[in-house]
């Protein structure tokens, strides 16, 4: 037939061919997944072999690597820096302004290491045995690695997005916030605002190689220090003294560490026990449900339980003390005249922290001992991030279908940074790989004399926090 005598398209043809055309248009290239694993491992291994222990703190390296790798991808990205050698990276990906930013959040600094309690070098990132060892695996530069790859897939995508995509690579979290945090928060809020952040503080929880339940940080316990200062009569050794100020400090001190605060619950620990109760064996089921029950001496028991058995889960409905440092004497055969206690103190977001400081003399009860606090790096008090907000929904979508498992919120009885953004309102979230629960024991978590993760979980969840990223901000 003649292009003279050819059938016009009808109408629906035309609409359906324009829409085929448009799904077409609107597709993201398929990922090789293969090959994104491989560039994983490469990124992952340069930044774990950059030694950023804080203190000193020196995340120049680490940070000037990223800058590079995201330039070259054409991210836009910027460096903000209130000390020498200690960077911040932000990095943005704009969409269409539709919805709030959505901020992905790494430290690239790690705490110190003694190297000769390690098997392999701390800054080798050796593979074996499909593991990876080294200072930093699952503190933080697994999260670093996961952004990273995050911002590079839907950057190479082409993927439509309803809100910005920021990474924040951040200096100081160990222990120097004022470099890093603190410094974007306070002076370069602009750079990171968002809707929701995603950071560390959460992970999938393996027992004997099968996953037990997801946890996604959503609350944190808030840091402070309390010093105990005995003073007494000082004198000769040979003659023992009732005012020893050592004496009288650690009879302070056993008093102290056998209090019981009150429990506290809030929407996260209430709903964590409650989920963690549904997975459980009955007998720890039945413990689950009597912390979060009406019957206060069952509950009590069941927090000293946990107290022996899993400490974790006792600090994490209580505010908590441990005395971590006795300084006191010089000398052998002299009895000092002061002696002091240093105490971890970990107060439940809310708790009034000059009636805590209180509640702590009437247990000490003693005239001979000053009850103050210390100076440390104080996170502020903050409510716990929304269960029902979308991004929660995408965390628990992800998770089911890539562990095939139930999320449970947590309360970290840590800090991390994100106490500082959830203070200026924003909605943050704490993820991460799977870790296995016996590895702690062994000496292989976050902060031992060792540090690995399996390879395949560091995979698993690169792919899992692009999917979750892609599903909260791709446009609709």
């Amino acid at each position: 037939m003649s292009n003279n005598h050819r059938r016009p398209l009808s109408f629906p043809l035309v609409l359906a061919f324009v829409a085929g055309t448009v799904t077409l248009i609107a597709q993201a290239p398929a990922i090789d997944w293969s090959r994104v694993e491989t560039e994983s491992m490469e990124h992952f291994q340069a930044v774990l072999r950059f030694d950023t222990s804080d203190p000193p703190g020196n995340e120049r390296p680490a940070a000037e690597y990223l800058k590079q790798v995201l330039e070259r991808e054409g991210i836009a990205t910027k460096v903000f820096e209130l000390e020498p050698n200690r960077l911040n990276v932000v990095a943005r990906l704009k969409g269409n302004g539709k919805k709030r930013p959505l901020l992905l959040m790494g430290h690239t600094d790690v705490v110190n290491v003694d190297p000769a309690k390690w098997t392999f070098p701390p800054f080798s990132a050796t593979r074996n045995g499909g593991y990876v060892y080294g200072r930093g695996t699952v503190d933080d530069k697994d999260n670093v690695t996961a952004a990273l790859m995050t911002m590079l897939l839907l950057k190479r995508s082409g993927v439509a997005l309803d809100r910005d995509v920021i990474f924040l690579a951040e200096a100081g979290e160990e222990g120097s916030t004022r470099v890093g945090i603190q410094f974007m928060a306070q002076q370069h809020f602009d750079e990171i605002d968002a809707e929701y952040c995603l950071a560390e503080g959460g992970s999938v929880l393996r027992s004997e190689g099968r996953v037990r339940y997801a946890a996604v940080e959503t609350a944190e316990k808030i840091p402070h220090g309390i010093m105990l200062t005995a003073t007494g009569t000082a004198g000769h050794g040979s003659v023992p003294l009732q005012t020893n100020s050592i004496l009288t400090l650690a009879k302070a001190v056993q008093r102290v560490a056998e209090w019981k605060p009150p429990i506290q619950l809030n929407d996260t620990t209430r709903t964590y026990f409650t989920r963690l109760s549904a997975i459980s064996q009955p007998a720890d089921a039945a413990r689950y449900r009597a912390v979060i029950g009406n019957d206060p001496k069952a509950a009590q028991d069941a927090v000293d339980y946990f107290a022996k058995a899993t400490p974790t889960l006792a600090s994490s409905v209580r505010s908590s003390i441990s005395p971590n440092i006795i300084q006191g004497g010089y000398r052998i055969n002299v009895i000092p005249s002061e002696a002091k206690a240093s105490l971890d103190v970990r107060l439940i977001s809310g708790q009034d922290p000059e009636a805590f400081l209180n509640e702590v003399r009437k247990v000490v009860n003693d005239p001979a001992i000053r009850v103050e606090w210390i100076p440390r790096d104080v996170r502020p008090a903050t409510p716990s991030a929304r269960l029902d907000s979308e991004a929660f929904k995408v965390l628990e979508s992800a998770f089911a279908r890539h562990y095939d498992t139930a999320v449970l919120p947590t309360m970290s009885t840590g800090a991390t940074d994100m106490a500082y953004l959830r203070a200026r309102g924003m909605q943050c979230y704490g993820v991460g790989p799977a870790v296995d629960t016996e590895d702690g024991p062994k000496g292989f978590g976050a902060h031992s004399d060792q540090e690995r993760i399996l390879e395949s979980e560091l995979h698993k969840f690169v792919r899992f926090h692009y999917e979750v990223v892609r599903d909260l901000a791709r446009a609709q």
